[in-house]
Order: structure tokens, then C-alpha cells, then sequence
């Protein structure tokens, strides 16, 4: 069984957010949440949240163990791009690109058991 979950318009650039996603990639739930819990990185924060939204469904919706989820899939996509301008001297304006992420994560179960 598997469950996926979206964050949209997250406000981070997507090459930072992969940083802290390809560390999570591929682990169990809870290698997951300790490793996020202890990064120092902006993008961190929300892909934990994510992570618990996900595992939330997956106990109180589909009634599965907790103990054998892992994240099979997650990736970042990049989001629509916000616009600014940064005035210059000589009347002239340089562009500033505000980056935002969309993540998808996909958990599943493992069939196996750990113990």
C-alpha cells in the first residue's frame, strides 16, 4: 500500500530542498524523523511535517503499522518562479528570482518484518 502526499509553493529554492531530501531517501519512518529533527536547514522543518502528515494517514486511513513504513519515493520539482526587480545605479534594474519547491513523498510498506 502506498501513500503520497504534496507540499505546493514551498519558498525555498529546489536545489536546497534536494540537499535535505536525498538524506531521508530510501530510510524507514523514524531514521527519517530523527535525521530531520536534527538538521540545521530551513527546508527541513516542512519535510518533517510532510513526513508526519503522511505517516498520519497512513495510521488513522489505511490502519497500518507505523513500524514498516519507509519512504519509497520522494522528490522536488521546481514551482512557479516570483519575479523581482533590484534597482541599480543609472536607472537600471537587475532581476531577482524567487525560487519555490513542490515536494512529492511517497510512503510504503514494508513487508518484512523488522524484528
Amino acid at each position: 500500500m502506498e501513500i503520497k502526499v504534496q507540499l505546493s509553493n514551498l519558498r525555498v529554492a529546489p536545489r536546497k530542498a534536494r540537499l535535505v531530501v536525498d538524506l531521508v531517501r530510501g530510510k524507514n519512518l523514524q531514521d527519517a524523523r530523527n535525521l530531520l529533527q536534527f538538521t540545521v536547514n530551513k527546508t527541513s522543518t516542512p519535510v518533517l511535517k510532510l513526513l508526519n502528515s503522511a505517516a498520519a494517514s497512513a495510521v488513522n486511513d489505511l490502519k497500518l503499522e507505523e513500524s514498516h513504513l519507509y519512504i519509497s519515493k520522494i522528490t522536488v520539482d521546481e514551482g512557479p518562479k516570483m519575479k523581482r526587480s533590484h534597482p541599480m545605479s543609472r536607472g537600471r534594474a537587475y532581476p531577482i528570482m524567487k525560487r519555490t519547491s513542490h515536494i512529492a513523498l511517497t510512503l510504503s510498506e514494508n513487508k518484512k518484518n523488522d524484528a
